[in-house]
């Protein structure tokens, strides 16, 4: 399954919440996969690479402080944005929960609609095209919401596929994806496809955005895999 979405993951053991909070994310559109506790939480996030995690702070077992700080101290994990959730509302527990290396704190109880906002704060830094916005490089535009692509004054058309490339380069120009990371980002890691159709894909791109002219963005790294710039 292609990621058009992003997927968040929920990790709560009460299970009332867990469900209230899945909910909402699947009505705002979003992937979800949950867990009860930090094991299946480590697991999942192997498994999955989740764009976003809400995480309890009070879990059977490792607690969500231990889970944060695994995950922020591994380079593949560590870019992922966590919320973390906590009935714990002194300043020091937010402190520690912050400098443990979440990216926002939300004291329980928490208004439903304010995490929403919070999420898709948090998930229009890391992956901007999938929450609507707007993304320029150099004189390529491209529009999340909509669906367009242009460069300069020219409207370019790009297949399904190719736009999710198109999207996953502009929303970190210059860095380097391998071919496994774009397989698992753009086709997704419940199916198979041949690290070959990258290829063929990117090579459509190409075409179809030197299609008016132009200079080719994406930059192939012998070796590593493509960029774009």
């Amino acid at each position: 399954m292609a990621k058009d979405q992003p997927t968040v993951l929920v990790v709560e053991d009460e299970a009332a919440q867990r469900e209230m909070l899945c909910y909402n994310l699947l009505s705002e559109g979003f992937d979800v996969i949950q867990a009860e506790d930090g094991d299946e939480a480590i697991l999942l996030v192997a498994e999955t690479n989740p764009d976003l995690i809400v995480l309890d702070w009070m879990l059977p077992g490792m607690s969500g402080i231990e889970i944060c700080r695994r995950l922020k101290s591994r380079a593949e994990t560590r870019a992922i944005p966590v919320i973390m959730l906590s009935a714990r509302s002194e300043e020091v527990d937010k402190v520690r929960g912050l400098e443990t290396g979440a990216d926002d704190y939300v004291v329980k109880p928490y208004s439903v609609k304010e995490l929403m906002a919070r999420v898709r704060n948090q998930l229009r830094r890391v992956r901007p095209a999938s929450v609507g916005q707007v993304l320029t490089y150099d004189d390529i535009t491209l529009d999340g919401e909509t669906h367009r692509v242009t460069r300069g004054d020219q409207p370019i058309k790009l297949g399904p596929t190719e736009f999710r490339l198109l999207a996953t380069f502009m929303e970190k120009p210059g860095r380097v994806w391998a071919r496994e990371q774009l397989l698992d980002r753009v086709w997704g890691r419940d199916i198979y496809v041949d690290s070959r159709t990258v290829d063929v894909h990117i090579g459509r791109l190409r075409k179809s955005l030197c299609s008016n002219g132009g200079t080719d963005p994406l930059r192939t790294v012998r070796g590593a895999g493509y960029a774009l710039g």
